[in-house]
């Protein structure tokens, strides 16, 4: 061997045993290395001692400096020692370790890719390791590093997951997670040889490798015990990239802990989370299964929440007293039919201060049994959303909306001497049309322009009509509602034929009889589609207690914002108020009486009669709010405009809108305690989940609207290459 080189054999490993192999630094300008069974370097593992010692010895009898590694399996060094191939080897290249001299001349090992530097050391491509002649690279024990060394899998054993001889286990259950964990961790796969109450047998997957354990249950003792254990690989680990043992539980079990702190990590990152932590390939349907399985243990399974249905009924009625929550069953097989609430803080602010207008809309669940949502909102002084009533049924069907509306008028009934004449915005479907008949006569039923837009939208598919027609709707007049379908029909003739086959009675202002104060739409799910869209997710009792969280956070936000106003309106009517002032000051006012008024302005002239609080403009009358005409009137005779106003604008009634508290639900583990001590025989009532289940797929994002259903859908025509299927924008021909 050449002087200061340092040769790697053909076998390309460095076997290092177990009889604490030293590395000998000489004082001579030398080097020295030297592999024995009496001065050696150990990094193997013993069952008695496990740590890694490393020593220098002083050797004066050299005068080379050389690592000599001999060629054949059992190598000796120049005293005579040979080294075992069957002994422990480490793989170093599997860890990353680095060698360097410490401060006080040991050799230690860094977890880091870079030595320190003042070592280096040279590797070359053909896998000889040569340490050149340099007294400075002498004296400064410098080694050199160009080549890394190539990754591989070693199966070294985890102390987490170390297996042992007499090591206990709960029972069968935790002896089998504990080898899964190890399995998984040390990268192979275990077959289950036998496994029963009191044994438990396996073996490595792998053909012909000798890896096997054995687990008992010793007489007289609760816990499971490992008997014997052959720790020998011979297969090499796994080579794919998934793993036999990464079960939907294992998923479950290794992303509980995250799951809890955020419900909304997703399958994608929990892929992405098992990959960098455990080297796992799974598929997203595991991942979607162990996340289901982790949230249905935290939020209860969707069997389960039609089961607690009527205790949770009566845990509503029993915090919010006078709230209604009722739910009915099949009479033949108790499945689940329909649930039916309506918080008692709810009902006392539409009663007692919300104006009379109400919106009906509904959204399909995405749950696993799916079903519909149905709602009843109402407005507060300010214009914002105010949920009354919410109904669950099985499925959208004209009986099911004849039974919301039926115990919706039940509700008004009761809690009012004299219903208020209301008016009612929806898509008018059939269902709707006919239960707001039955159980609203008197009621002005309208369409909400929301669901009117999108269908005509979808029809004609242009943007100049769809705002016309939300012109139209809006015209106070009607002069100003026919030149809006005039402008229509100038456009497209079948547009305006669409049009006018709507009675302008059920949508136009200018022909609306009710009282809508500016509501043209009840768009209900896509103004409360931030949080409704998880809700419908949910198990039935999760998503009402999403719900009835969401309205219990608005209460008490409103009713501690509207604490901070001084004025006596709310602020969307004190906006209006003063966009009147300032338009009235230009308007000339004559006076025919007390009460009449004679408005003239650049656009025309008006006649005001503030006894009867109405203008020839019908702004007052459809708004509530004083118009610029009836504000002139006003100052002019030196009257309060704020006293003119409906009585819901005000600040006064918008605090008693929210004045009433919404109080939170126990959780259910209470149940069951305070169902006893009450003894309520209505909440042993037997609910089963409905026979409706969530189809495979995706499920659908965007909801299909009832005017949609059954409709043919539009060809479209490329302006580009004169095909049908597609547009200009989406075109692929060649030019």
């Amino acid at each position: 061997m050449a002087n200061h080189d340092l040769i790697l054999g053909q076998n390309r490993d460095l076997n290092l045993g177990h009889s604490h192999q030293q590395l000998g630094l000489g004082h001579n300008n030398h080097v020295g290395l030297d592999l024995g069974q009496s001065n050696d370097l150990d990094l193997g593992h013993t069952t008695e001692d496990h740590e890694q010692s490393y020593s220098l010895q002083q050797n004066h009898e050299n005068n080379q400096s050389g690592l000599d590694l001999g060629q054949n399996q059992n190598p000796e060094n120049e005293h005579g020692g040979s080294v075992d191939d069957e002994q422990h080897q480490m793989v170093i290249a599997a860890q990353h370790h680095d060698l360097g001299l410490g401060d006080d001349h040991e050799l230690v090992v860094s977890d880091g890719n870079e030595l320190e530097q003042n070592l280096d050391l040279v590797v070359d491509q053909n896998q000889e390791m040569g340490l050149e002649a340099s007294d400075d690279m002498v004296q400064q024990h410098h080694l050199l590093v160009t080549t890394p060394v190539v990754q591989s899998r070693a199966l070294v054993p985890n102390p987490n997951y170390e297996l042992a001889v007499g090591q206990e286990f709960s029972d069968v259950k935790s002896c089998r997670r504990a080898l899964r964990d190890a399995a998984i961790a040390l990268h192979f796969e275990i077959q289950t040889v036998k496994s029963d109450k009191t044994r438990f047998t396996a073996k490595c997957a792998s053909e012909g490798c000798p890896w096997r354990v054995h687990a008992a249950k010793l007489p007289g003792v609760p816990t499971f015990t490992i008997r014997t254990i052959n720790e020998g690989h011979t297969c090499g680990g796994i080579t794919h990239l998934g793993h036999q043992q990464a079960s939907v539980q294992w998923v479950a079990n290794s992303v509980e802990q995250r799951l809890r702190e955020n419900p909304h990590y997703k399958p994608k990152e929990i892929l992405e989370e098992i990959h960098r932590a455990h080297g796992i390939t799974l598929s997203y349907k595991q991942a979607w299964r162990g996340k289901e399985r982790v949230m249905a243990a935290v939020r209860g399974s969707f069997e389960e929440g039609y089961r607690l249905l009527p205790q949770y009924c009566d845990q509503i009625k029993r915090t919010n007293p006078e709230s209604i929550a009722s739910v009915y069953g099949n009479p033949q097989d108790s499945c689940f039919q329909r649930l039916f609430v309506s918080f008692q803080a709810s009902i006392f602010g539409f009663v007692n201060a919300c104006r009379p207008l109400l919106g009906l809309d509904r959204t399909l669940l995405k749950s696993k049994y799916l079903g519909t949502l149905l709602f009843a909102t109402g407005f507060d002084g300010d214009g914002a959303l105010f949920p009354l009533a919410f109904g669950v049924v099985d499925e959208e069907s004209d009986d099911n909306w004849m039974w919301f509306l039926s115990e919706l008028h039940n509700l008004l009934e009761v809690n009012t001497e004299n219903m208020p004449r209301l008016t009612i915005l929806s898509d008018r479907q059939k269902g709707i049309v006919d239960g707001v008949e039955a159980n609203f006569p008197t009621a002005f039923h309208g369409f909400c322009m929301r669901h009117l837009s999108d269908s005509f939208r979808k029809e004609f598919n242009n943007t100049m009509l769809v705002n016309l027609l939300w012109e139209a709707a809006w015209a106070l007049t009607v002069i100003e509602f026919e030149a809006k379908i005039l402008e229509i029909e100038e456009i497209s003739q079948d547009a305006a034929y669409w049009i006018r086959r709507i009675p302008p009675r059920l949508w136009a202002t200018a022909y609306f009889e009710g009282s809508r104060f500016g509501h043209l739409t009840a768009n209900i799910v896509e103004s409360l589609n931030s949080w409704i869209l998880e809700a419908s997710g949910l198990p039935i009792i999760q998503m009402m207690e999403c719900i009835r969280r969401q309205l219990m956070t608005w209460f008490n936000e409103r009713r501690e914002t509207s604490m901070q106003w001084t004025t006596i309106l709310v602020p969307s009517a004190e906006r209006r108020v003063a966009e009147a002032l300032e338009r009235a000051r230009s308007y000339q006012v004559l006076r025919a009486n007390e009460a009449e008024f004679e408005v003239i302005s650049h656009e025309g002239t008006n006649i005001v009669d503030i006894r009867n609080r109405c203008c020839l403009c019908r702004g007052w009358q459809l708004y509530g709010i004083p118009c610029a005409h009836a504000v002139a009137a006003l100052l002019s005779c030196r009257q309060n405009v704020h006293r003119f106003t409906e009585s819901c604008f005000t600040v006064t009634t918008y605090r008693k809108t929210y004045s009433q508290t919404l109080h939170p639900v126990p959780d259910k583990t209470l149940w069951k305690e305070a169902s006893e001590n009450g003894a309520n025989p209505a909440a042993e009532v037997l609910i089963n989940p409905p026979k409706s289940l969530r189809p495979p797929g995706r499920p659908r994002k965007k909801r299909v609207r009832a005017e949609d259903r059954g409709r043919v859908k539009r060809v479209v025509h490329c302006s580009r290459c004169n095909q049908t299927g597609h547009f200009r924008t989406t075109c692929a021909a060649p030019i």
